[in-house]
């Protein structure tokens, strides 16, 4: 999975994506054997040369400019998320491979104190590569209560949330529209994986996946990306029935992500997550104390 290989492999999804007729390119009826726009036609809308852009294509080519990453950002019709991911991906390509094993993830002091306060707010706070580090009572009983708790604090155990998604059924069946879901799961590993092209334990969990879940060898294929945000979704939990929980991402300055599950106040929704939050403190033996460190 390297940087040269993912500008190739996303400038050719976006061009495959591209129709003619969005574009105002002339097809003059001609039947057309590739899908979406041809190499010469995105060149032309980009202003650049056709043997250029083939390069890009290919991986033969690095140093792109700025000027040229945003023509071909316009021609391609990227959105703001898209443009940083190939703005990111242009830059891998400059930079020297990295050769040491990344160094494991911790969570800091703050973002533990954060989890902590949230307190019956399900929060989960996930590495890079969506490893869970650590998570709240609330948290753990929402998204993966079907695991023992002290797991993220574990060396080398942490659960990992895209593993979850696609090969546990327990979580799958938790999203009643799994296929967005799986989706945003893959979009977001997607624009990481172009931030740390040279990652070794990106490229093996993306190869184990690619291998397990068909599903997920597809979506990841597409090239779809993802920076964040809020999303609702409809969640099946097997103790407390449905409910509609918005999921909003906070970046932290180490690269993690603290996921955040609410419910909109007086809905029946939020009497459920009431309910699931009350009984998992119950039976956590009183107060709660899923963040402690373990040495």
């Amino acid at each position: 999975m390297n940087a040269r290989g993912q500008l190739g492999d996303f400038l050719q999804a976006r061009r495959s994506q591209l129709r003619p007729e969005d574009t105002g390119v002339a097809t003059y009826g001609e039947r057309r054997r590739v899908r979406g726009l041809r190499r010469e036609e995105l060149a032309l809308l980009a202003g650049v040369s056709v043997s250029y852009y083939s390069r890009l294509e290919q991986g033969q080519a690095v140093n792109a400019s700025p000027e040229v990453l945003d023509a071909l950002a316009r021609a391609l019709r990227l959105d703001d998320a898209e443009r940083r991911h190939l703005g990111e991906l242009a830059a891998g390509t400059r930079r020297r491979p990295a050769v040491r094993r990344p160094a494991p993830e911790r969570v800091s002091p703050a973002v533990r104190q954060l989890v902590a306060t949230l307190g019956d707010v399900p929060a989960v706070v996930l590495g890079r590569r969506a490893d869970v580090l650590a998570w709240n009572t609330a948290g753990h009983a929402l998204f993966a209560g079907h695991l023992n708790p002290e797991i993220p604090e574990r060396p080398n155990q942490h659960p990992n949330m895209a593993r979850l998604v696609f090969l546990d059924a327990h979580t799958r069946d938790l999203y009643a529209d799994w296929p967005t879901k799986a989706r945003a799961v893959v979009a977001t590993l997607r624009m990481v994986s172009g931030q740390h092209p040279d990652d070794p334990l990106m490229a093996a969990l993306v190869g184990e996946l690619t291998v397990r879940s068909p599903e997920f060898a597809a979506m990841w294929a597409d090239h779809r990306v993802k920076a964040g945000g809020d999303t609702v979704y409809r969640m099946r939990h097997p103790l407390v029935g449905a409910m509609d929980v918005t999921q909003q991402t906070l970046r932290t300055e180490d690269g993690q992500s603290v996921v955040v599950a609410t419910t909109e106040p007086g809905s029946a929704s939020h009497a459920a997550m009431t309910l699931l939050v009350h009984g998992a403190v119950t039976t956590r033996s009183g107060a709660p104390q899923p963040l402690v460190r373990r040495e």
